[in-house]
Parts: structure tokens; C-alpha cells; sequence
């Protein structure tokens, strides 16, 4: 009592392993108590406490210990007929909630659920999880598995699949780590997500590990349990802690090689992880340097060759290309139906030539970071400088040079500063106009993110390609041989720029547009 309760930081712990050392007799190393402060935590809600023992000598004597933690504490004999220890303290006012049988439970459960001794509240124990990743994968049932999730993750569903580690080299850890089935409703806004817990010796350290894992993939749940760090590790200590990067690098890793299994022999599983988290795993493609190849091959994206709904890996487009062709076509958008929509995709559907729909907010993100593949740029087609082949039967039915330049000219007068140029278009098959970006210029989903985060952005001008094969356009070139200032002919002008505005999403005045539709159509129906 004087020497291990009344010395503050001294172990008896440690000193009974030392004698076990010296003795040449077995060590258990999950021996509590290995630092001497642990006891001293009841002063944080007791103002007395007081210990009543007997060895377990038969000639034994029973003490009573009792302190009020201000540095000095009595010692005296009683009368204790059994053999044994009792501890019990007297709780401050603001601290009584823990006389209270569902908070002592609640501490129990989240802190100590998984030690090997049992913990009884009255009669009733009250750990009684088993810490399965100390278990080897044989021993294991699955629907320990499931109970076992659903309580470290308080989710409903069982897990969509679940990684078993034991780790031993430079850094030692065990650990057992779980996809969910589904993300959360407020995944994505929710920067206090939990993700994996981190344990020294089956006691809870932090509910929630950030540092153990890359933001990309904090989606994940689980335990990690190590040796190699301390009981009484500080929330400081374990962001400095080299154990932790390591345990880090070697986590992350593994579980890429566990998707890139799924990727390769379950398609149809890896397919559901990535529709529920894709969005987030992708991050790792711009922020994660080391590992952005592996990333990269686990990317996935719908395509103009695929149904709604199917997906493609970069290496699966590659190996559909073309012969002769030389990039990586994409195209960005809010949602695959609008993008099929997009008369810019008409020279590649015509042409049989795929493209990827890049329709996630966090493709804009990424692209700079991919830039090309297997040697192949990744273009976007909605890109002024693409290196389009005429159609020779398109050429012959296109407009005259002579009534192309006259009509191009009438347009740039119209639309004046509105836009950066006005030429003839080899992407159009179905569609009079389309906008597209300069070479350098802002992809049109970009723009719209700038947009939403800084109102004064005024993004930039778009170039105008102009059908000369379609119907309507031949009108106007007809209409401008007549009258170059005929207003019908530049009304349509400023219909068309607009119409292509409101396909792309970026229409400033939807009611000037109607009103100038409105007055063409009232101009159409007033002639015999």
C-alpha cells in the first residue's frame, strides 16, 4: 500500500515482470497496470477513495488505505475476514453521473470491451465482444463478422466485404478492417465522419484514427490494435509517432491490393464499392503521389460505349481503341443524360469512337493529375483544337466557301464580344452550332464550380462552331444573300449562341431567350 499505491507512477506491475525476467519464468505480457498513473485518474471525479485488502496469507492482517488526493493518506487495520481487494471513492456533485449504472456500462463498452479479464457490473458482465482480430481467419464465423461490424459501426446492414491483417516486421499491428455496403446519407458533408479505431493492447485509444488512414479512404471502419505504442499515449504523441506512419504506409497498401483483387476476380462487388465511394476514392489520384499509378488503374468511369450504369477502367478504353487513334477522349457534365445530349459527341458517335462521361464534381479535380495514360493524352472533346477528319460526303454537302465566309462574317458581327471566334465545324452531324473552349481555355464544369465558389467570376468566352451542312444554317446563308441585315437572320444568329448556352448549362437570361423566340415565332405566324 505504501510503496505501490502511495508512490505515485511507481509499478508493481513492471516490477513483478522484472522478477519474472530474473527468474527465468514466462512473461504475460498483457499484464495491466505497467505505469503507475492509471489509479490516480479516480481523482478526477472522487473526493475520497478508499482501498480495503488482505494478502492471501492465512496470518494476513486487512488495511484500509484512504486519501483525498491532496498528497497525504492514512493507512489502518481492520477487520477483513476474507482475502482480496476493495476499491470505492466517494463521487463529486458534478461528477455524480457516474454513480449511474448506464454511464458505467457506456465506459466499460467503449474502453475496455475487448480485455481478455471479465468486467462485471453487479452480476451481469458487461464485456463481452471478443476482439476477433486477435483470432486467426480460420477461427472466425461469419456472423461474428456481421455482429462485430454492427457494433464498431452502429450501421444496420452487414459490410459489403472486410479485410483480416497480422502484421509482424518493422512495425506490428493487427487489424481487421471493413467496407461498409452503402455510404451514409451525410457522408460526403460530414468532416467528424469516424472511421477506423485504434487500440494498444485491445483498450481503446481513439474512436476514430484519422492518421492511420488517407482521407480517400476514411469511408472505411474497423480496429486496429498495436503493440508498438503505449496505454498512455497522448492524442500528440500519436500524430508524431513513427509506428503510426508506418502503420500507415503498410494499412494503405494492403487494402489497395484488396480492391485490386476485387477489381480483377469480383467485378460485379468492386462495381458496388465504387458507385458507393468512388468519389472520394478518386481524391487519392491528386493527393497521393506514391501511389497515383495504382490509383489510377482502379479509377473507374461510364462511357459512350457502355449502358447506363456499366464501367470501364482506363486500360479496358486503351485496349478498345481505334488503330490510328492517338488520345483519350472525354467528355464533363452533370449527369450522363445530358451528356449524350451534347452535340459535341456527334463526330465520335458517328464515328464509333468512345468516350469516357466523366460525371462526378471530383473528375475536374482529378484530370490534371491523370493528364495521360499508357502514353495517351486524355482530351476533352469539348476542346476547339481537336484533330477532327472531314467527311468527304459532309464537304459536299456544306455550304461554298464564298457563302460560308459571308455567313461566318454576319455572325461575329451579331454576337460581337460574346464570344472569342466563330469558325466552321468538323464535330456537328446533327446539330447548326455548338460551343467549345479554346486551347487553353477552362473546361465549361470547371467554369461552373468557379462560378459557385466565387460569384464575380466572369468565366470566359467561348468559340462558336458553326454546321455549314445543316438545313437551318443553308437558310441563313440564303436569308444573308438577300439582306446581311435582315432581322430574322441575326435574331436566329442570337438564338442559336443562346439555345448553346442552355445546352452547357451556362445561360445567364432564360427570359431574354424566350422573349426573342417569342417575337421570332409572333414574326413567323403574321405572314401569309
Amino acid at each position: 500500500l505504501i510503496n505501490n499505491i502511495g508512490t505515485v507512477a511507481r509499478s508493481g506491475t513492471l516490477e513483478l515482470l522484472q522478477q519474472l525476467k530474473e527468474s527465468g519464468k514466462p512473461i504475460d505480457a498483457n499484464l495491466i497496470g505497467q505505469f503507475g498513473v492509471g489509479f490516480y485518474s479516480v481523482f478526477m471525479v472522487a473526493d475520497e477513495v478508499t482501498i480495503e485488502t488482505r494478502h492471501a496469507d492465512p496470518d494476513s492482517k486487512g488495511y484500509r488505505w484512504v486519501s483525498r488526493g491532496e498528497g497525504t493518506f492514512v493507512i489502518e487495520e481492520i477487520d477483513r475476514p476474507r482475502r482480496g481487494t476493495k476499491i470505492y471513492f466517494k463521487l463529486r456533485d458534478d461528477s455524480k453521473e457516474f454513480s449511474e449504472e448506464y454511464k458505467v456500462k457506456e465506459v466499460i463498452k467503449r474502453y475496455s470491451n475487448f480485455v481478455d479479464f471479465p468486467i462485471y457490473l453487479g452480476k451481469e458482465r458487461v464485456n463481452t465482444l471478443t476482439a476477433l482480430w486477435q483470432k486467426s481467419k480460420d477461427e472466425i464465423k461469419e456472423d461474428e463478422l456481421v455482429e462485430f461490424y454492427k457494433f464498431i459501426s452502429n450501421d444496420f446492414d452487414p459490410p459489403l466485404g472486410h479485410l483480416h491483417l497480422s502484421i509482424e516486421g518493422a512495425v506490428n499491428f493487427k487489424a481487421l478492417i471493413f467496407i461498409p455496403e452503402t455510404a451514409p446519407v451525410n457522408f460526403f458533408q460530414d468532416p467528424d465522419y469516424k472511421t477506423v479505431q485504434l487500440y494498444a493492447n485491445k483498450v481503446l485509444i481513439q474512436d476514430s484514427a484519422k492518421d492511420l488512414l488517407p482521407e480517400y479512404l476514411r469511408f472505411l471502419k474497423g480496429v486496429v490494435d498495436t503493440e508498438d505504442l503505449p496505454l498512455n499515449v497522448s492524442r500528440e504523441t500519436v500524430q508524431s509517432s513513427p509506428a503510426i506512419a508506418k502503420i500507415r504506409n503498410v494499412l494503405t497498401n494492403k487494402i489497395l491490393s484488396f480492391l485490386e483483387d476485387w477489381a480483377k476476380n469480383e467485378p460485379e462487388k468492386y462495381k458496388k464499392f465504387w458507385r458507393n465511394f468512388g468519389p472520394i476514392f478518386k481524391l487519392g489520384i491528386s493527393n497521393d503521389y506514391e501511389r497515383r499509378e495504382r490509383l489510377i488503374e482502379l479509377a473507374r468511369f461510364e462511357s459512350s460505349k457502355l449502358e447506363k450504369g456499366e464501367l470501364t477502367s482506363l486500360r479496358e478504353y486503351v485496349e478498345r481503341m481505334k488503330t490510328n487513334q492517338k488520345e483519350i477522349y472525354y467528355l464533363t457534365g452533370e449527369h450522363r443524360e445530358l451528356l449524350e445530349r451534347n452535340p459535341n459527341l456527334e463526330y465520335f458517335r458517328k464515328n464509333d469512337i468512345e468516350v469516357l462521361f466523366m460525371t462526378d464534381p471530383v473528375d475536374l479535380l482529378i484530370l490534371p493529375s491523370i493528364h495521360e495514360y499508357d502514353g495517351k493524352k486524355l482530351v476533352s472533346i469539348e476542346k476547339a483544337d481537336l484533330d477532327l477528319k472531314s467527311d468527304k460526303k459532309d464537304e459536299q454537302e456544306a455550304l461554298s466557301q464564298e457563302l460560308t465566309d459571308a455567313l461566318l462574317k454576319v455572325f461575329k458581327e451579331t454576337l460581337g464580344d460574346k464570344v472569342e471566334d466563330v469558325v466552321v465545324s468538323r464535330r456537328l452531324v446533327d446539330s447548326p452550332v455548338t460551343l467549345v473552349v479554346g486551347k487553353h481555355g477552362m473546361d465549361p464544369q470547371t467554369e461552373k464550380m468557379m462560378k459557385l465558389l466565387n460569384k464575380n467570376f466572369t468565366g470566359q468566352k467561348r468559340i462558336l462552331e458553326v454546321n455549314t451542312s445543316h438545313p437551318l444554317i443553308k437558310n441563313l446563308a440564303r436569308l444573308n444573300l438577300g439582306d446581311d441585315k435582315n432581322p430574322l437572320l441575326r435574331k436566329s444568329i442570337l438564338l442559336l449562341y443562346e439555345g448553346a448556352r442552355l445546352l452547357e448549362g451556362n445561360l445567364e437570361s432564360p427570359t431574354d431567350f424566350v422573349q426573342t423566340l417569342v417575337e421570332m415565332m409572333q414574326e413567323a405566324t403574321a405572314k401569309d
